[in-house]
């Protein structure tokens, strides 16, 4: 066979052949006592990732669906919606909310920067009527983690806001406690953190949020409540994709057998590793040391070096494939997915492809650099 290319983008990710395999399955029929039974423990351990004693769903759409689902039916026309704008996925939250009718209160930020939750109160402080703060977890455009994500939960929380996080690039790849950081509707998507193949979104809802949902004019396929009636016998109210719940099951099996928090440290090592190997090679990041993300590493581009032509070296001769910037950045930044099944082998195996796309690019590096970098975090353990 044919070597594999290496996944490094942020997402899809590379999926284990254990999960691949459980796709081959024979199909069976989605309103039967098979798929029920494996509905009852996808939930289950849904709620043991979202880390929540809320309700959880199998969406089969995109996370960009998922976020679609939670802003739809939770937001009215004319609704205030504070949204913090810092990167190309943010972006989309707000114009999710824009076309519902919502009125998004924006907080615009430079790209590569994190919102605050001083910035969050100050702003609801201001807005009489706020009915919900929307806020990217994980900016994938820029690599920015927003650390200040519980105490914007409690700025939610004391404002009778409730408090929409969409986690599509992080959860299950860094701590998001769902009910300890008072998260009312949360969405990710299976292709990322997850190394789960892409199609479906998941999705949790609190208590609270259900008092809005059941209030507003919900759209027809993504209709929340009626997802929480089917769930009660164990089924969705539409076919879902059924190989994908089979690969979802086996996928949240073996995060369950690692661990959570060995999982957060995993790509936490990785990630530091990445951003130690980018320093060694005199590279610089984009975001901020304290906001930069542990899933997904996004480094500056050296000038005079040509961002497609390293991109290509790197998957033509060495079958490792990483992203370059998304919207106003595509050319400016490289991405790389540190998420899913990461582990040392694959880190050094993008860092020297890394450096061989830069050196025959032209950009003076000492060869090997960034492997050592890297190799000497995995040794540290920390």
């Amino acid at each position: 066979m044919e070597e594999r290319n290496l996944i490094m983008v942020p997402g899809p990710t590379n999926v284990p052949d254990r999960v691949m395999r459980a796709m081959m399955k024979p199909m069976i029929d989605h309103r039967g006592s098979e798929f029920r039974t494996i509905y009852r423990d996808v939930a289950e351990n849904l709620r043991y990732l979202f880390q929540t004693e809320g309700d959880v769903f199998i969406l089969t759409v995109s996370g960009t669906g998922g976020v679609e689902c939670a802003i739809s039916n939770v937001v009215n026309p004319g609704d205030k919606v504070i949204v913090p704008v810092f990167g190309l996925f943010s972006e989309r939250v707000k114009e999710k909310i824009i076309r519902r009718g919502g009125e998004a209160i924006e907080i615009s930020l430079d790209w590569g920067t994190a919102p605050k939750a001083e910035q969050i109160k100050q702003t609801v402080e201001k807005e009489d009527g706020v009915k919900a703060i929307a806020v990217l977890y994980n900016e994938t455009s820029t690599g920015v983690t927003v650390r200040d994500l519980p105490e914007i939960g409690k700025i939610a929380k004391d404002n009778d806001a409730l408090f929409i996080v969409d986690a599509v690039s992080i959860l299950g790849g860094d701590q998001l406690p769902v009910d300890k950081w008072d998260v009312d509707i949360c969405v990710t998507g299976s292709q990322k953190c997850l190394a789960c193949p892409p199609g479906l979104a998941l999705i949790s809802v609190s208590e609270k949020a259900w008092e809005t949902v059941e209030k507003t004019s919900r759209p027809f396929y993504l209709d929340l409540v009626q997802m929480r009636k089917f769930s009660e016998r164990h089924e969705t109210p539409f076919t879902p994709a059924i190989p994908l719940v089979f690969a979802l099951d086996e996928a949240l099996k073996m995060i369950r057998e690692e661990r959570l928090e060995k999982r957060f440290e995993r790509h936490k090592i990785c990630g530091e590793a990445f951003y130690d190997a980018v320093e060694a090679l005199n590279l610089m990041q984009l975001p901020k040391k304290e906001d930069r993300s542990h899933t997904v590493i996004a480094l500056k581009k050296p000038p005079d070096v040509n961002n497609a032509d390293v991109r290509r070296i790197m998957k033509e001769r060495y079958k490792v494939v990483i992203a370059g910037g998304a919207g106003k950045l595509r050319d400016e930044i490289f991405r790389i997915g540190s998420m899913g099944i990461i582990s040392e082998a694959e880190v050094i195996r993008t860092v020297s492809a890394l450096e061989a796309g830069l050196i025959e690019n032209g950009f003076q590096l000492r060869a090997g650099a960034g492997i050592e970098a890297a190799r000497r975090r995995f040794s540290s353990g920390r």
